[in-house]
């Protein structure tokens, strides 16, 4: 039984590491303009590598230099569905261990069974990014799947591990740690529109938007769900004010998701069972904030901008993580007994 509980916590754990290294790869995917370096999906021209599709991926960069096939983009897009591909294998993988070792395991497969149909979602979500030219209500989708992929995956895995019991009071932080985690979802998608839309460089200046508090801005252009890329709903090409639109309610949005886990991460600290990913959220608040800014007056660099997704992510494993110990009894630590006197 401890053979196949150390088993299952091994796949676990393995699954939740490499989806977090695909998140992160994803966003180099997005950031290098790399969606479409294989137009057709799930091959490359009908190929299963980049390797048989080399005179197809020649010509469409012969014809467009600048355009989003080469074969350096083949090759980042279709490793990033091998590596999909390969997540979803363990995930199964996972659910089958799950189910039949249930007994064993001592615990429903049912959260197994969810992550593997998040897991599916996300992957339609992935063929349609590529079907449907990157529009950016898809790959927005897509991100946000992404991440409630890594979340589902975070939840099996805190819960495999121990924690420090908590105290009396500990959940009455469980309310306002769901509404922090709600606000962190809005953010998240509120940013991947900002990236999938290209508005990350709509500002330049801080902390105003154009040298104004409150600049020019077309919200209802920018906020149009159903559109292709780089256009409204009528075909028109997207205007700077709607794209400025995105980039200041997101910005400012963020100052609202600072306050707010910020006071209530440094509240939590006091709680032992909670102090070590409350602190990780303090950190990574006060890194979204660096490179959000370092985005802006540099540019969008590209390492940046990945560490800035990266931290999205991070902000959203760790508040996962509090709430399964804000759910789950907590392991008392041993203590010898004293001796009496006689």
């Amino acid at each position: 039984m401890d053979r196949i509980k150390q088993r299952y916590r091994k796949l676990v754990f393995f699954t939740w590491f490499l989806t977090l290294d695909l998140i992160m790869f994803g966003a180099f995917v997005r950031l290098t303009d790399s969606g479409l370096g294989c137009p057709d999906w799930p091959g490359c021209y009908g190929s299963v590598t980049p390797l048989g599709a080399m005179s197809d991926i020649r010509q469409a960069s012969e014809a467009m230099p600048f355009g989003p096939v080469t074969l350096s983009k083949a090759w980042i897009e279709m490793i990033h569905r091998y590596v999909g591909a390969f997540l979803g294998m363990l995930i199964i993988a996972i659910v089958v261990m799950a189910w039949r070792y249930r007994r064993e395991l001592g615990r429903s497969p049912a959260l197994a069974v969810v992550t593997l149909v998040a897991v599916c979602v996300q992957g339609a979500f992935g063929a349609w990014t590529v079907t449907h030219r990157l529009m950016p209500a898809v790959v927005t989708a897509h991100l946000v799947f992404g991440l409630s992929v890594l979340a589902l995956m975070t939840w099996l895995s805190a819960r495999e591990r121990p924690h420090a019991p908590l105290s009396a009071h500990a959940l009455r932080w469980r309310p306002w740690l769901v509404g922090g985690t709600l606000l962190l979802l809005v953010q998240i998608t509120l940013g991947g529109w900002v990236s999938t839309n290209y508005a990350a460089l709509a500002c330049l200046d801080f902390p105003t938007c154009h040298g104004q508090w409150f600049p020019e801005m077309d919200f209802r252009g920018g906020f149009s769900v159903i559109r292709g890329l780089g256009e409204l709903p009528s075909g028109e090409m997207i205007s700077q004010h709607a794209l400025t639109a995105i980039h200041w309610v997101h910005r400012n949005f963020a100052f609202l998701v600072l306050a707010y886990l910020g006071v209530l991460a440094w509240r939590m600290r006091s709680e032992p069972a909670l102090r070590g990913p409350a602190t990780l959220v303090l950190a990574l608040l006060a890194a979204q904030l660096f490179t959000g800014l370092t985005t802006i007056f540099f540019q969008w660099p590209l390492l940046i901008a990945v560490l800035h997704n990266g931290g999205a992510a991070g902000l959203t494993l760790a508040c996962v993580v509090m709430l399964v110990r804000l759910s789950t009894p907590g392991v008392a630590r041993a203590v010898a007994p004293a001796v009496q006197r006689v």
